[in-house]
């Protein structure tokens, strides 16, 4: 698996997952439970991961809808 996407914000990996849905690509998202450990103050990022033949169409949806990515 290929991390797709990291991010602090609590919103944007439901979103990001209903979209790879949408177009039957699978993805797990990591990193969901650290913030028993962080204190829910949100400071660690969770990642959103995707299978390597999966990446390049997952990235193209992201920015067909305009989700920021680095990579």
């Amino acid at each position: 698996m290929r991390e797709l996407l990291r991010t602090t914000d609590p919103t944007l990996i439901p979103f990001v997952t209903a979209l790879l849905d949408g177009e039957d690509i699978d993805c797990f998202a990591m990193d969901v439970h650290m913030s028993a450990l962080e204190g829910s103050i949100g400071i660690l990022p969770r990642r959103l991961m995707v299978l390597e033949r999966d990446l390049f169409r997952a990235r193209a949806i992201l920015r067909d809808n305009g989700v920021e990515y680095e990579g």
